[in-house]
């Protein structure tokens, strides 16, 4: 009985690292992502522009509601970059959807909020990825801008 409890108990600790939860940065272009075949597929049809903090945009004639979306996505099967992609791309459409609903047609000064951290980049924003789960949360203002 001692010995299967010492065996098991250093099965435990030898596998303890293997359950440690990856939960790798990725940095990727938003405006690569809005120009994708994925995109269009996904119901992204132009008629509300995204903008990343820092990003130049035409004049805004009025600002509405800030938002936010934190998503995740099941990762299995797919490489971090994909993964990240397709749980961003739910985020956009959300946000598109809702800035129609507003009147805006624009989602201004986006950036990324990952685990409450803010992240801000005038091309970028970030997702993290793990073994089974993606995620990104991204913040941004509805607006109605200028041609």
């Amino acid at each position: 009985m001692k010995r299967i409890l010492t065996t098991t108990l250093l099965i435990l600790l030898l596998a303890s690292p293997l359950a440690q939860a990856r939960d790798t940065r990725l940095e990727l272009s938003l405006q690569e992502l809005v120009d994708s075949p994925q995109a269009k597929e996904v119901g992204i049809d132009g008629s509300v522009k995204f903008y990343l903090a820092g990003q130049s945009h035409p004049a805004v004639a009025s600002r509405m509601s800030e938002d936010m979306a934190n998503r995740k996505t099941n990762a299995a099967n797919k490489s971090d970059e994909e993964a990240c992609r397709w749980v961003t791309l739910g985020i956009l459409k959300a946000f598109q959807d809702k800035a129609k609903a507003q009147g805006a047609n624009a989602v201004i000064d986006m950036y990324s909020y990952y685990r409450q951290k803010e992240f801000k980049s005038p091309t970028s924003y970030e997702c993290y990825a793990g073994t089974f789960v993606a995620g990104v949360a991204l913040k941004g203002t509805y607006a109605r801008i200028g041609k």
